[in-house]
């Protein structure tokens, strides 16, 4: 069994993970985002949690709004961006299948957890 506890600190990073699949956290601040029209993970589905905060996701060049509550999956190959448009924090929790980043927050290339 692994355990991490889930601490909300700006930017991104990765909780927990074994060679099937990973957690991270992200927190962005207003006004700001992280990825954009040529982010895409090739090898790892993304499940992002909105833990609070307001933003928007665009995927595939679609907007999607984000609220507390909402549940977004990101398949592998998608290009995506996420944008902080509220006037706190949007911190979201994170699942990626398999990892898509080492420990440290770096992107693994695709079929290499």
């Amino acid at each position: 069994m692994k355990r991490a506890s889930v601490a909300y600190k700006r930017g991104f990073h990765v909780l927990v993970g074994d060679a099937r699949s990973q957690a991270a956290t992200m927190v962005i601040a207003p006004g700001g985002c992280e990825g954009g029209p040529d982010n895409l993970h090739g090898g790892a589905d993304q499940w992002l949690y909105v833990e609070s905060g307001a933003g928007e996701a665009v995927v595939n060049g679609n907007t999607y709004p984000l609220e507390a509550g909402t549940l977004v999956l990101i398949q592998r190959g998608d290009t995506h961006e996420i944008r902080n448009t509220g006037r706190t924090d949007l911190k979201t929790l994170n699942f990626y299948l398999p990892p898509a980043y080492t420990a440290g927050g770096d992107e693994l290339p695709p079929g290499k957890p």
